[in-house]
């Protein structure tokens, strides 16, 4: 800009020279010389363009060089800019380095950790197949087992058919035998009368002697030696309806005494995994004793029905297999009156039950589960022996009356155990009974009771 003022000044001043020579000229010679105006004229119009070039063209060269030195500030800022980001890059990379150095590591710990992964799916692999080569195995065998099953399921129940079918005829048929022993009986009881008239007409000439000796049978009581079967005068046979007719003897346990009980000739031929226990019972005392007690050598306790004299006495223990117990109600059995009893115990379930009267009074699981009651043990009924035949306690021992015991080797079915209660009959499997006692102790007294109303 400094430059073109200098430039234009000069210009000027030139300009003015020129003019002033040339009106002075003009002054002189005004008519000589007018082409040399003319020619001034054109100077002035080609300088005013040239000028007005020369303007254009300074104003271009101004903002070049305006334009120069923005660049040269843009420059730099770039370069600040450009130096900053590599030092940023640079640092990014350090970092980026060390990162990559870190996973790299970790790289390699992976490939461990999944070789060792795959080593171990392998195995698992190894192991699933077998065990899904022998699921199959054992689902084809459960499958021929499951056919086998229902062939046998469906010969079982043709057998059962077969089995209902000749079980209602058998019953047909013991009904009609059952007509005919009322008929028989009523027809034995005449002939007794005629027996019993005549007996007495020849009574008036027979000897005293003869009389007393007649007289003189009797039921025996046994007394700490072995139990002998006696026959007892024949009972009447009960012509009501709903009579009891399955009891076979009673057993009488008169008071409370350590010597009163009775021993039975042998235990359990066999182990039993499965029993039911039925009795009929009556007792005028406040309390219900032992009333039966098997031990062996190395437990005491295999099977007891465990009471005590006690002041409130609510239950008695059912021991299998000593300290394993179960509590059983006797309220309902203290009034004095006979009652049915079972207990039944199921080592494949774990479960028992008990029955007073044909109701089901407890019930309950868990209770020795796989437990088998061995054979070759000492039955005692009335007393609990604390060690094998012996150990008693008075105030353990059962008193009142005993009738119809019995023990099966399997658990019986409700069905069973009402007709047991009822009179009707006695299940098959039974183990032990009143005539399988071998000695009688104190004053304990066992006589044959065909129906219970004549026990």
């Amino acid at each position: 800009m400094a430059f073109s003022k200098k430039f234009n000044w000069i210009f000027l001043t030139w300009i003015c020279s020129n003019l002033c020579v040339s009106r002075s000229q003009h002054a002189d010679s005004v008519k000589q010389r007018k082409p040399f105006f003319e020619r001034l004229r054109r100077l002035e119009e080609q300088f005013r363009r040239f000028q007005e070039l020369s303007l254009t063209r300074l104003q271009v060269i101004s903002e070049n060089f305006n334009i120069s030195s923005s660049v040269d500030t843009r420059l730099q800022l770039l370069t600040e800019q450009s130096s900053n980001i590599t030092a940023t890059i640079n640092t990014f990379h350090g970092v980026a380095e060390s990162d990559i150095r870190s996973l790299k590591s970790w790289m390699k710990k992976l490939q461990k950790k999944v070789k060792k992964i795959e080593l171990k799916m392998s195995t698992l692999e190894q192991v699933l197949s077998e065990r899904s080569k022998q699921l199959s195995k054992d689902q084809t065998e459960q499958r021929s087992m499951v056919s086998n099953l229902t062939t046998v399921v469906g010969n079982q129940r043709k057998e059962l058919s077969f089995l209902a079918a000749g079980r209602s005829k058998l019953q047909k048929e013991m009904e009609s035998i059952r007509d005919q022993v009322k008929g028989q009986g009523v027809k034995l009881a005449s002939f007794e009368e005629q027996v019993a008239s005549a007996l007495q007409n020849d009574a008036l000439w027979a000897k005293p002697s003869s009389v007393l000796t007649t007289e003189a049978t009797a039921p025996r009581e046994y007394r700490a030696k072995p139990l002998r079967q006696t026959t007892s005068p024949k009972q009447p046979v009960s012509k009501k309806e709903g009579s009891i007719c399955n009891v076979n003897s009673v057993m009488h346990f008169p008071n409370s005494s350590t010597e009163n009980y009775a021993t039975f000739s042998k235990g359990f031929s066999t182990g039993l995994f499965e029993m039911t226990t039925c009795t009929w019972l009556r007792t005028k005392s406040n309390y219900l004793g032992t009333m039966l007690s098997y031990a062996t050598e190395d437990n005491d306790n295999k099977l007891v029905l465990y009471g005590r004299n006690t002041s409130k006495q609510t239950t008695i223990h059912f021991v299998i297999g000593d300290p394993s117990f179960r509590e059983l109600p006797v309220i309902p059995l203290l009034d004095g009156r006979w009652h049915h009893i079972c207990i039944i115990w199921s080592s494949f379930e774990g479960k028992y039950w008990y029955y007073i009267d044909r109701r089901l009074a407890a019930a309950g699981s868990k209770f020795q589960k796989g437990y088998e009651i061995p054979a070759g043990g000492t039955l005692i009924i009335g007393q609990e022996q604390d060690n094998v035949g012996g150990g008693f306690d008075y105030t353990e021992s059962f008193v009142g009356h005993l009738a119809g015991f019995t023990i099966w080797n399997r658990a019986l079915t409700p069905g069973e155990i009402s007709s047991i209660t009822t009179g009707k009959s006695l299940p098959g499997g039974r183990v032990l009974t009143f005539s399988d006692v071998s000695t009688l102790n104190g004053a304990v007294q066992h006589r044959n009771c065909t129906c219970l109303e004549y026990c």
